[in-house]
């Protein structure tokens, strides 16, 4: 059971190094953003535990990277961070677990344990409609030939929305799959961002594919 540990802390890393290697694991320490994101897209790993906050490179980053290469070794993130933004966007990423400075090496050791029993996840299938394909593990989305530049919750309305393709999916149901279950505001921020999107996915190709079912909410259709 072999362990990527991108920590930039020395002592955490020789702390953590060693109670993991007394649990039979094997762990390889990067201290630097570069080259954990270079040890982690090309070397043999079961887990990847990534500290946000490196010298180089953030976590972030690299998470990001990783997923764009198509490197799908489930990926522990690691931070002093407990905001439930900061998990979301790791999670958005294409994090599988988040655990919080300081933690428990008792939970950490479970929480790796979790992750090898079910390995490294099937790449996420495309999902299209017409000309619009998002491709939900490289966080990409195009028109045809041209890539679109979406926000991370731009991102994931018009995922939901592929996902349920053809089908009515109202406000409520948009809100508790895109915002977080303590969102207490309007739920009119959904017109507000199917607005966005249609700006960014139709306007400027002449297209009109999310459609507006009134009373109930939207449906996102082929090119029409």
């Amino acid at each position: 059971m072999r362990i990527l540990l991108v920590e930039d802390e020395a002592r955490l890393a020789e702390t953590v190094r060693r109670g993991l290697k007394a649990e039979g694991f094997v762990v390889d320490i990067a201290d630097e953003g570069f080259d954990g994101l270079e040890q982690a897209a090309t070397g043999d790993y079961d887990v990847v535990v990534l500290d946000i906050m490196l010298p180089g490179m953030h976590g972030y980053q690299i998470l990001r990277e990783l997923r764009a290469r198509q490197v799908w070794t489930p990926v522990l993130m690691l931070s002093a961070k407990d905001g439930e933004y900061d998990q979301a966007d790791a999670f958005d990423l294409g994090a599988d677990d988040y655990l919080t400075k300081p933690f428990s090496f008792v939970v950490l050791v479970a929480r790796l344990r979790a992750l090898l029993r079910r390995g490294a996840p099937e790449r996420p299938a495309i999902l299209t409609a017409g000309s619009l394909s998002l491709d939900p593990g490289r966080r990409r989305v195009t028109r045809g030939d041209e890539v679109l530049a979406l926000t991370p919750r731009e991102f994931g309305v018009l995922e939901f929305l592929l996902r349920n393709k053809g089908g009515v999916v109202t406000k409520a149901e948009i809100l508790r799959a895109v915002w977080d279950d303590n969102y207490e505001g309007s739920g009119n921020v959904v017109e507000v961002y199917v607005a966005y999107l249609r700006r960014k996915i139709d306007a400027p190709f002449g297209l009109a594919t999310i459609e507006t079912v009134r009373g109930v909410g939207y449906r996102l259709l082929d090119d029409m």
